[in-house]
């Protein structure tokens, strides 16, 4: 793992010049169980901290940090659940965008402006918006976004780990790893786990992204 120091390469504070912004981010999309987390973040206009990154440049010890810094200082942020049982319902790219619209709708701010992580995004609220590809490796709040949504469902796949005991999921936080591949082989799936990805050998890629 990089140094803070060599990490901390100035991010931008925002994709437009007026108003308050959020960034959304989410985590999870490309699990085989649990929930798609989204989070929501606005930041102060020049608010800056050497561990606001994309979520997966920091271990877990820094992104814990980040975490708690974001939550302090952000002038509004929020995270939002979509279950296995509504992913399967509605597919995960859906889905994903549900849970940012839910975490959008749960801010204590009203946005004047969205910019969100990644190529795919609806109309929230008739407020305007911008897709940005790698956005949380080019700005503060998107950054921030991935790291709230990543910390808040790590934490909520180490609590699924206590109820459903085997398949990995304080490690593998989900994701199709062999071992937990090999897990619902030996176990079956739980009601967590996602009924329309195939569990073996790869979840289907046109299932992770259809319309």
């Amino acid at each position: 793992m990089p140094s803070r120091a060599a990490l901390h390469t100035p991010l931008l504070s925002r994709c437009q010049p007026l108003g308050l912004e959020a960034g959304c981010d989410e985590a999870g999309r490309g699990c085989l169980a649990g929930p798609v987390v989204a989070a929501a973040v606005i930041l102060p206009p020049d608010f800056d901290h050497p561990l606001l990154r994309d979520s997966k440049q920091l271990d877990a010890a820094a992104r814990a940090e980040a975490r708690q810094v974001v939550e302090a200082e952000a002038l509004a942020w929020a995270v939002a659940f979509v279950s296995a049982e509504q992913i399967d319902r509605i597919n995960i790219l859906q889905a994903s965008i549900l849970a940012m619209h839910l975490a959008l709708d749960q801010l204590a701010l009203h946005p004047d402006f969205v910019a969100v992580d990644g190529n795919r995004f609806r109309p929230w609220k008739e407020v305007p918006y911008v897709t940005q590809v790698k956005g949380d490796a080019r700005f503060r709040h998107i950054a921030a976004a991935s790291i709230l949504a990543k910390t808040h469902r790590d934490s909520h796949m180490a609590a699924l780990d206590d109820q459903f005991p085997g398949y990995g999921w304080l490690h593998n936080k989900g994701y199709p790893t062999a071992a937990h591949r090999r897990a619902i082989a030996l176990l079956g799936p739980t009601p967590e786990h996602r009924r329309t990805f195939r569990w073996q050998p790869l979840p289907v890629q046109g299932e992770l992204f259809a319309e």
